[in-house]
């Protein structure tokens, strides 16, 4: 149907991306949520397009790589900064994991007022290798002190039985849903207004804003608590927590998330990590590539020797950074 054209539009999953799909004429390609996927998984389904291929991009964390890709020009970029009037911002916390009797006080009360609570946990089950809280742990522990109000979803949930615990959370007949980071996208629950991710400094900042996303979509206050254990914080950890505590933005935080990453590779496939620069750096030089840009989409032809000289000089503004050689 897609090769006869007899279907014009269609919504898929990644299965799209395979060989042995094709297209008659693919002329727009819009990828929602696209830190989700990798660069060659995109390129791959953009080449089904070829040449005379539209591609829109969707994110509310875009990845290293494709935020530095709109610093050189190689990206438009549009962002909607707007809220729902009557939506609050989400209030983030952080919490010692010793400090357990406070955050169930404190869900108590929230349920009483009617809340419900996500509780999100890295792994399935409980591992001997690494000292993470494990779902299955968690929703037996809650279990015991919220009798017949505590769900569990996680990856390994079959989808029938995914859609009757989101089904019946949605009914409120659950206060409480324990889950992994199944949850981080495609979850609209605007009664939920707590969030507790537990061994925090272990999720990258974008996960961290997606999860917290979770919550807050109603007219409620929401709150979301990190909760880490002690001493098991890391210099960067603590950045990325301190970050994601200053700001809802989801641009600004990934410019910060760019800062302690690095860039990505703009030619290859990877997504983040430093490269070399030998005249400016993407960011830290980010009014200069804006400028550079502007000054070369004036220009009806090719560049000649006077403009050349003047991108030049423009450059040389710059220091000479993250050079092995020169």
């Amino acid at each position: 149907n897609l090769i006869t054209q007899k279907i014009n539009l269609i919504f898929v999953t990644h299965s799209i991306f395979q060989k042995k799909v094709e297209f008659k004429k693919l002329g727009l390609i819009i990828i929602d949520e696209q830190h989700k996927f990798g660069v060659n998984q995109r390129k791959m389904l953009s080449d089904k397009g070829g040449i005379n291929c539209d591609v829109l991009l969707m994110s509310a964390t875009p990845i290293p790589r494709t935020l530095t890709m709109t610093i050189y020009g190689d990206m438009d970029l549009s962002i909607i900064r707007e809220k729902p009037n009557e939506r609050k911002d989400i209030k983030t916390y952080t919490k010692l994991e010793s400090k357990i009797n406070d955050i169930i006080k404190f869900i108590k009360k929230e349920i009483k007022l009617g809340n419900q609570v996500f509780w999100v946990c890295p792994i399935i089950n409980q591992s001997k290798k690494i000292n993470h809280t494990s779902a299955i742990a968690k929703f037996e522990f809650l279990t015991k002190i919220f009798p017949k109000k505590v769900a569990l979803l996680h990856g390994k949930t079959n989808q029938v039985e995914k859609d009757l615990i989101l089904n019946n959370f949605l009914k409120r007949n659950y206060d409480i849903l324990v889950s992994t980071t199944i949850i981080e996208v495609g979850i609209d629950f605007p009664n939920a207004n707590v969030i507790i991710i537990e061994n925090a400094n272990k999720f990258g900042l974008a996960q961290l804003h997606q999860l917290r996303g979770r919550v807050g979509r109603g007219d409620k206050q929401a709150t979301c608590i990190l909760l880490f254990k002690e001493d098991s914080l890391s210099r960067n950890a603590i950045k990325r927590i301190k970050i994601l505590k200053e700001s809802d933005d989801g641009f600004w935080i990934a410019e910060e998330d760019l800062k302690l990453r690095g860039y990505g590779d703009l030619i290859g496939f990877q997504q983040s990590g430093l490269k070399n620069f030998k005249f400016a750096d993407p960011f830290l030089h980010k009014d200069l590539f804006e400028l550079a840009e502007k000054y070369i989409l004036n220009l009806d032809n090719k560049l000649n020797q006077k403009e050349y000289q003047f991108l030049l000089k423009l450059f040389d503004k710059a220091e000479i950074i993250n050079v092995d050689e020169i």
